[in-house]
């Protein structure tokens, strides 16, 4: 069965972000951590049974700092949990849907990751993750 993992949601600055998660809402701060590939810090934050993934640019090139740049803070993407990326990437792949990646790649807290391209989701770009 496949549930909603994160959603992230792209910001300036983790440091003016986070307090509003963590004391406004008084959500968990579970991690936090840079992933040099795809050029982000993350702090992640326990919602329920899902999390909410901050994510700050350390780039000018990173794909979040042109997102900021574009449209400003906000939601980023809707990641869902799967049990084999590749597999449901083959399917997808079969059933001609738009893709952002063919392979996999590791993502924050050590997790495969791939992206479904916005063309193809009624204009959400959707993360699948395999923990």
């Amino acid at each position: 069965m496949k549930k909603i993992d994160h959603v992230g949601v792209a910001v300036p600055s983790l440091a003016e972000a986070k307090p509003f998660y963590a004391e406004g809402l008084g959500l968990k701060l579970l991690a936090e951590e840079e992933v040099a590939e795809q050029r982000v810090r993350v702090a992640m934050f326990q919602c329920g049974e899902s999390r909410i993934e901050l994510l700050e640019p350390t780039s000018p090139e990173s794909p979040i700092a042109k997102f900021l740049e574009k449209k400003g803070s906000g939601i980023h993407h809707i990641a869902v949990e799967v049990k084999d990326v590749e597999a449901e990437l083959n399917a997808l792949q079969a059933q001609g849907v738009k893709l952002i990646d063919t392979v996999a790649r590791i993502g924050a807290g050590g997790h495969k990751i791939a992206f479904v391209h916005p063309k193809s989701t009624s204009g959400v770009l959707l993360e699948l993750t395999q923990k």
